[in-house]
């Protein structure tokens, strides 16, 4: 939750530092935030779509490209799970 407070912490100082220059956003929140989620999202089409080629379905093949923790970062309360999401975690749990 800390990581939250100070990437929200961040945005309102550059908000103030804008607004002190008078400077627009370079785009507006939403457009932007659909984009970088775009990005995010499209980052994952190859990973997934490796694994669906070699017959993996679809939940399988989510997993196993990580997808969610590449998206979604780390969930406030998940501190727990930073370990299982590890690449090397994953390695040696396949060994």
């Amino acid at each position: 939750m800390k990581l939250y407070l100070l990437s929200a912490g961040a945005g309102i100082l550059v908000g103030v530092i804008y607004s002190l220059l008078n400077v627009r956003s370079p785009a507006p929140p939403l457009v932007a935030l659909v984009g970088l989620l775009g990005i995010l999202i499209g980052e994952q089409v190859i990973p997934v779509g490796k694994q669906l080629l070699s017959g993996n379905g679809l939940a399988a093949a989510w997993r196993q490209a990580q997808c969610a923790p590449h998206i979604f970062g780390l969930l406030p309360g998940r501190q727990a799970d930073t370990a299982a999401m590890a690449p090397n975690a994953i390695k040696e749990k396949r060994s």
